[in-house]
């Protein structure tokens, strides 16, 4: 499992039930459930040892109430994952595998719009990709929502960084069916493994 990691990109409750719900979100939400269990069985102990051999990381949208990509400031989107809020919220039962030093917020600045989870920091300030360096790690597993957005633009920079991704199908919730088909069938033109 060494070398290995995963990354949860933005399962939050604003994108699971919220102003921004997105289709698919519940189910992918299972998966991913699923999948961590199917990555951590037979591994006895507390959940912190089980991170040590297969880590979890957390990408979150994490915005001041007054950012810039927030319609009534002028951009896209309905207000959402504003910080302090349930919408910001890491789902519930996912949370027992967030650590705050593998947790990467972004969107944190009103001016700037990022998708990407490269651009993510915890709150020591380093970013995804410094902390994957660290671990040595060369597979990195996506799953999360949105598959046109957030999703992507992770999995793309994570690609373009050197990184083996594999996108996890089952686990992924998008706005829009035929923009997700297509978003995936695009990264898949890019080298993405979608699993």
């Amino acid at each position: 499992m060494r070398n290995n990691a995963l990354v949860v990109v933005d399962m939050l409750y604003d994108f699971i039930d919220g102003s921004l719900a997105c289709l698919n979100a519940d189910a992918a939400v299972k998966a991913t459930l699923r999948y961590i269990d199917s990555q951590t069985k037979g591994q006895g102990g507390e959940e912190h040892e089980i991170l040590d051999t297969f880590p979890i990381l957390f990408v979150r949208d994490h915005h001041p109430a007054d950012h810039s990509s927030f319609m009534e400031y002028g951009g896209t989107w309905p207000a959402h994952c504003v910080a302090g809020t349930r919408g910001a919220e890491i789902h519930d039962e996912l949370k027992p595998y967030a650590r705050e030093e593998l947790t990467f917020d972004k969107g944190c600045d009103k001016a700037v719009e990022q998708y990407s989870g490269f651009e993510g920091v915890n709150t020591a300030g380093q970013s995804l990709g410094e902390i994957l360096e660290l671990m040595d790690t060369t597979d990195v597993y996506v799953c999360g929502i949105a598959t046109e957005f957030c999703v992507r633009n992770t999995c793309e920079d994570l690609h373009k960084a050197g990184f083996r991704v594999h996108l996890l199908k089952e686990c992924i919730a998008y706005v829009d069916h035929q923009g997700h088909q297509k978003a995936v069938e695009e990264m898949a033109a890019k080298g993405i493994s979608i699993e």
